[in-house]
């Protein structure tokens, strides 16, 4: 993702509050939305983009290769199906609450044909001073500047935390990826790492975890593989065992999916873990000698 030299951008639920707000914003940045989707509302325009009443109609006008849905959790199956049928090769869906059994369906399709998915529940992806493609703030420059720090977490809020304060030091991202916070999701931090470790413009990756699940433990496997340093911080480690905490992947259920055993399991890989989130750009800075 982060090497990617273009992307044409299609919204699915563009005439909704959000889609509408949000497509505005991400046309503001620069990203090239090349066409909407709302069913029964084809032939009008939402800040200059064409809406048509199906994916289909909008692939065979602007073939499109990115699709963000802003469409509520009972249809996210239809429209992520819809756009993995056509052709396209990335979805980001935004909403939380989405099926289990819906996600695990569009999954197994997107993983027969080779299409990628970040999310559920996930806040998107930026590419500073290129494109973003979700509901980060990329225009806030306090927050994304373009550098060389890959930045991967399961939680808007912290990545958005941890980029401020990246920035306030003196660091840019290669990209900004938004995983979501959901017990399964598309593209996993293992997914974020390779991809981060591919690409020639990252010179470091930054995760950013949480209790709950094993993608942090299972990424943990891969950085004895890679060359460039991780920084980590993992969210929780005061959480109660059996309660979910914020995202509905978030709940420690006996060792493995604690903090601290995403902990040990990082430190024991090779990755450089932050007690707290404002000392990621410390261990950034000692790392890359800035």
């Amino acid at each position: 993702m982060p090497a990617d030299n273009a992307v044409r951008v299609l919204v699915q639920g563009i005439t909704g509050r959000e889609g509408s707000f949000w497509t505005e914003r991400m046309k503001q940045y620069g990203t090239p939305i090349v066409a909407g989707v709302t069913p029964g509302k084809g032939g009008r325009a939402v800040h200059g983009v064409p809406v048509y009443d199906s994916v289909e109609a909008a692939w065979n006008g602007h073939a499109p290769d990115t699709s963000v849905l802003f469409v509520p959790p009972p249809a996210v199956k239809q429209a992520a199906l819809d756009a993995i049928g056509c052709g396209l090769r990335r979805l980001v869906m935004l909403a939380e609450h989405v099926p289990v059994h819906d996600v695990m369906e569009v999954l197994a399709e997107a993983r027969e044909r080779g299409v990628e998915v970040i999310g559920p529940n996930c806040p998107g992806i930026v590419v500073p001073g290129r494109y973003s493609v979700g509901i980060m703030p990329a225009w806030a420059r306090n927050m994304f500047q373009p550098g060389t720090v890959g930045v991967v977490s399961r939680s808007g809020s912290l990545g958005a935390l941890v980029c401020l304060d990246m920035v306030r030091a003196g660091f840019g991202e290669s990209a900004f990826i938004g995983i979501g916070g959901d017990p399964i999701v598309g593209t996993t931090f293992r997914d974020a790492l390779q991809q981060f470790e591919a690409d020639p413009g990252t010179q470091a990756v930054v995760m950013l975890g949480e209790v709950g699940g094993t993608m942090e433990e299972d990424a943990a496997a891969f950085i004895p593989e890679m060359s460039k340093p991780v920084v980590a911080f993992i969210a929780g480690t005061s959480a109660p065992e059996g309660k979910r905490m914020g995202h509905a992947g978030a709940i420690v259920a006996g060792t493995r999916g604690s903090a601290r055993s995403k902990i040990d399991a990082l430190r024991a890989e090779g990755a450089h873990v932050a007690d707290v989130p404002s000392q990621v750009s410390v261990l950034l800075s000692r790392l890359l000698g800035e």
